[in-house]
């Protein structure tokens, strides 16, 4: 699982770990048992495309590691991941994004979607992730929903913190959109020198960094 999320991976006490915590005890029982409970969502508060994308890499993960046997984890799994991700949905317990209407944003995203440089919104204020497109899912080796709410700079390679603190305390501060070369680390620490195009968008509740970065 770490392998495979790298720095996007959940805080262990963070709710989405809690979510992948609760499904590994269903699916324990159900398979034991031969029979599934409803799941237990009691509590739970996490975001709900980030939960989705973290429990798809989990159940990867653990085909991988049955090796041979990896084709009947996943059989076996497949009808279990959809009952939990429908009583996540029905129950209210996800927390979706906040913003635009759902229609309105969901053909915002698909416009952002067919971009080919890879695209981050960020919160200027607490860096993290708000949003991203599949190009940078690629770009960083990680499903790009399992970025969401991750603090961006898990992704930037030491050197150059300081120039991506000083990009996003521009943001918040107003100014023209910036230009500026950065350097990213995929999911396995490999550097990626990108440059980066860095646009402010303020809404009501907060101010977000558009972010387009394009491989040099």
């Amino acid at each position: 699982m770490a392998d495979r999320l790298g720095p996007a991976r959940p805080d262990p006490g963070a709710a989405e770990a809690e979510v992948l915590r609760r499904f590994r005890s269903f699916a324990a029982s159900a398979l034991q048992r031969g029979t599934a409970a409803e799941p237990a969502l009691d509590g739970l508060r996490a975001n709900e495309r980030r939960v989705l994308a973290l429990l798809t890499a989990w159940s990867q993960a653990a085909a991988e590691v049955a090796g041979e046997r990896g084709a009947a984890v996943s059989e076996a799994l497949a009808p279990l991941l959809e009952r939990f991700r429908n009583a996540l949905r029905s129950t209210g317990t996800a927390r979706r994004a906040r913003g635009a209407p759902r229609g309105t944003r969901r053909a915002v995203m698909a416009a952002i979607d067919r971009v080919c440089d890879a695209f981050l919104a960020i919160d200027a204020d607490s860096g993290r992730v708000v949003d991203a497109n599949p190009a940078a899912g690629a770009l960083l080796g990680v499903a790009r929903d399992a970025l969401l709410d991750v603090d961006a700079s898990a992704f930037i390679e030491a050197a150059a913190q300081a120039d991506w603190a000083t990009a996003l305390e521009a943001m918040t501060e107003g100014g023209e959109p910036r230009r500026f070369p950065l350097t990213l680390r995929d999911r396995s620490g490999v550097p990626i020198a990108v440059e980066c195009t860095a646009t402010r968008f303020a809404t009501r509740d907060r101010t977000l960094a558009l972010i387009l970065a394009r491989p040099r």
